[in-house]
């Protein structure tokens, strides 16, 4: 198989997976491998296995917002690494970070980085914008320190001595 092949192969398995995830699927055990892990950033956790993703990732996000859209802006492959960018354009409707549910709808942000091997994701890296959820839903994580505040001019960049 050429690297062309491979690639597009690599893409046509992910693109698979999310499109079971937006339909939400209960069966995505044929979409990832034996020793599949999930690793995201602060606040997200790992999961070390497809049960832990679906209990401790799929499902709370589920209860936490649903009418979820999935928008993916653009996919990247390399062989049998695949990658992208996008959103879920979803309501705010269960808990969320101890926050009770507002009914706002919200944007949340998300980079996917997927291992293939023997067809199957095995590994996938994840970074959720959670800062910029809370944000929507009125916590400011960053307690008016964030750095947005030197692109606003509302305060001054520190400068290295």
């Amino acid at each position: 198989m050429s690297y062309d092949e491979k690639s597009q192969k690599t893409l046509v398995v992910v693109k698979a997976m999310e499109e079971a995830l937006g339909a939400n699927s209960n069966s995505m055990d044929k979409h990832f491998h034996k020793d599949f892990r999930w690793m995201g950033n602060q606040g997200c956790g790992t999961k070390n296995n497809l049960e832990e993703f679906r209990n401790n990732w799929q499902l709370p996000l589920r209860a936490a917002f649903t009418d979820r859209i999935y928008k993916t802006d653009k996919f990247l492959v390399d062989g049998e690494w695949a990658s992208c960018f996008g959103h879920i354009d979803a309501v705010h409707s269960g808990e969320f970070m101890g926050i009770k549910p507002t009914n706002k709808r919200v944007k949340i942000h998300y980079t996917d980085f997927w291992e293939v091997r023997d067809g199957l994701i095995i590994d996938n890296w994840v970074n959720v914008d959670f800062p910029s959820i809370l944000a929507q839903l009125g916590v400011d994580v960053f307690n008016g320190q964030g750095w947005e505040a030197f692109d606003r001019g509302e305060a001054e960049p520190p400068k290295p001595n």
